[in-house]
């Protein structure tokens, strides 16, 4: 699941509303939102938290706030009332720390609790089962890291998840943004430092696909248009791949190369084969000859000539750097930002090629 976090009182609600049912339809179904910000008065904002969850019904998202039990206070709620939260659309709690199993075990039967993922204990997994935790609504929230050099590594982060996953909690992670962002830093809010300033969608595949989490949430305010548009082509499952084109290049191959491709079904070690080109390029009778034959860098966009005999019009897009070679021509690169989505085509994956 995809999600995206809302910081009320730093904009106003339509503004927020208007980004929630954008990112809703490129395929965001969940909502976070925070009351215990230390610099945000949790009462002065009940009215929004009442706004979004009834945007959050409407749309049919997930809404989990981050609470501590004053800000419940502040809402008119405790933490033995919470579950009046649920008819506000509000769908689960992230609790803060001082909160005893035996309070998240029960708050688990009735609404979707969240846990701290970094600092929870097996003895304390063990209390809250012992209390009667309902696992299929617990979750093990990771937290953002504003400061460079402070967020999380891949591989201590993983095993954490894997024994998570064991224990039979879901986990949730940060991916940046890269639209507007969050001061007063505005170094973007991940997870993992490898991730920070790096593109939203390679982000969340990583978490999501390598490194054993449920759900991805955006932790800055905003995504660029051009990370929507990638978020929306992969929810219809295509990667949506930015490239810059050569001069060098035949300009009919540039544009035959701008469509929709699928990768071969027996994926290629070093090389992300089109499946469709070769035949359309036997369809057509025209013969590919040979151009702008140069090396090939990780994320070349490149169509085999007529040298390569029954190969020719072949398009491929290199995994890793290649030599020049005569019988290949070189169109274009995929740019950098994006040169991480490449290890996500695998064998039959759709992908498209825009030229920037």
């Amino acid at each position: 699941m995809l999600g995206l976090s809302v910081y009320l009182g730093t904009v106003s609600f339509e503004e927020h509303e208007k980004r929630i049912r954008e990112m809703n339809t490129v395929g965001f179904k969940s909502i976070f939102t925070s009351l215990h910000i230390p610099e945000n008065d949790a009462s002065a904002y009940k009215e929004e938290v009442q706004l979004l969850g009834k945007l959050a019904k409407e749309l049919g998202m997930e809404l989990m706030v981050d609470v501590s039990p004053s800000a419940l206070d502040s809402l008119g709620f405790t933490l033995q009332s919470a579950e009046g939260l649920l008819e506000w659309g509000i769908s689960g709690l992230r609790l803060d720390y001082g909160i005893s199993p035996e309070m998240i075990a029960k708050l688990s039967r009735v609404m979707r609790v969240a846990v701290n993922a970094s600092t929870v204990t097996h003895e304390e997994l063990s209390e809250m089962k012992a209390a009667g935790l309902r696992l299929e609504g617990t979750e093990a929230w990771h937290n953002f890291y504003p400061r460079p050099e402070t967020a999380l590594g891949l591989e201590e982060f993983t095993q954490r998840n894997s024994w998570l996953r064991e224990e039979g909690v879901s986990v949730m992670a940060f991916a940046p943004g890269d639209g507007q962002l969050r001061g007063p830093l505005f170094e973007t809010l991940p997870t993992l430092e490898k991730h920070r300033h790096r593109l939203p969608l390679a982000a969340s595949l990583e978490l999501m696909k390598d490194a054993i989490v449920d759900k991805v949430l955006i932790g800055d305010p905003g995504l660029s248009d051009s990370s929507l548009t990638q978020f929306e082509a992969y929810q219809n499952d295509i990667i949506r791949l930015r490239a810059k084109s050569f001069e060098q290049a035949d300009p009919e191959a540039l544009k035959t190369a701008a469509t929709l491709h699928t990768n071969r079904p027996d994926s290629a070690r070093d090389v992300i084969r089109s499946s469709g080109s070769r035949p359309a390029a036997m369809k057509s009778g025209n013969s590919v000859s040979a151009q702008y034959c140069a090396s090939r860098p990780k994320g070349t966009i490149t169509v085999d000539n007529e040298r390569y005999l029954r190969y020719q019009g072949e398009l491929q897009v290199t995994k890793t750097d290649l030599p020049a070679d005569e019988r290949v021509n070189v169109l274009g690169q995929v740019i950098e930002e994006d040169i991480a989505l490449l290890k996500y085509i695998g064998g039959n994956q759709q992908f498209e090629l825009v030229w920037v």
